[in-house]
């Protein structure tokens, strides 16, 4: 039968080590929350966007679209009609830029996918803007392609940062005087806080960033300012971005084929074709037409990127 042995101060052993006991216990326990705690700062360091020191360019998956007129395009041998939209952020050592948003708001986005209309979207910009450590109150710079709903859909979102836009264009977008042909305000909704944000209203190309790496293209025709982006890569190499001035290749084959004729000036929208294409020629870079769902699938998406 144990016994316990008095000590001098007329405690027996174990009650004498429960202190102690308890020191140790609270010390494992402590050491633990501190483990925790390093390793949820580290993990979410991880994720926190770090400083480029070379251009990258993000692609992010806004869903696509089912053309709302397909049988031309299906005579002029398209075979595939329905189009991706996209958006893209480029990481450059003196900031970022974000290029189009998408076409359904964030907010209406649910987990298992949200329809609307022709649009079908199953991620949100924000979501996969986080997913690489970027909040929208980050972005550098934001320009839309164009103002049309499948590319400015969460504009707003970025009214903080500097909006890049055709001088013409924002023109279109906040007429002085009421147009003949109003945007739909269904649409204008979305794009409506950059009209007091900070603006930097261009007159032609601009080089965003001052080193000829990514170069906003005037390309009017599609809308009235509407515009492309030239980015150079130094591993892929040079690429142009084309917003809505293709949608389809065979619009680069077929010259007479113009499937969204009509909506802005056709002229215009011809001798902005002829300006990227020499482009595309003197710097022997790569066309990604954004709508283009074939080719798109086949490019990497974010949290992969192109550099």
């Amino acid at each position: 039968m144990h016994s316990s042995v008095p000590n001098h101060d007329g405690l027996d052993q174990a009650t004498a080590l429960r202190p102690r006991r308890r020191w140790l216990i609270g010390a494992l326990s402590l050491g633990l929350l501190v483990t925790i705690a390093a390793w949820a700062t580290n993990a979410k360091a991880q994720t926190q966007a770090q400083p480029a020191s070379a251009v990258k360019l993000y692609i992010f998956d806004l869903g696509q679209l089912k053309s709302a007129n397909p049988q031309p395009l299906l005579d002029r041998g398209v075979t595939v009609t329905d189009m991706s939209v996209v958006a893209y952020l480029i990481v450059h050592p003196r900031g970022t830029l974000l290029w189009d948003s998408g076409t359904i708001p964030d907010e209406l986005v649910k987990p298992e996918g949200t329809t609307v209309a022709r649009a079908t979207v199953k991620k949100t910009l924000a979501g996969q803007l986080a997913e690489i450590g970027y909040k929208p109150a980050d972005i550098t710079y934001m320009a839309l392609s164009h103002y049309h709903y499948d590319h400015s859909a969460n504009a707003n979102a970025f009214a903080g940062s500097t909006w890049l836009v055709q001088r013409p264009e924002r023109a279109a977008m906040f007429p002085e005087a009421p147009p003949a042909n109003p945007i739909d305000p269904n649409v204008s909704a979305k794009f409506a806080a950059l009209k007091t944000g900070k603006t930097m209203l261009l007159d032609g190309d601009h080089d965003v960033f001052g080193d000829g790496s990514v170069v906003i293209v005037s390309t009017p025709g599609h809308t009235p300012g509407h515009q492309s982006l030239f980015v150079k890569l130094a591993k892929f190499g040079p690429l142009v971005l084309s917003g809505d001035l293709y949608h389809y290749p065979s619009e680069r084959t077929l010259k007479d084929f113009l499937p969204f004729g009509g909506r802005g000036n056709d002229a215009q929208e011809a001798a902005s074709k002829a300006k990227v294409e020499a482009l595309l020629k003197d710097k022997g870079a790569t066309l990604w037409i954004q709508h283009d769902i074939v080719a798109d699938a086949k490019l990497k998406k974010s949290p992969a990127y192109y550099d």
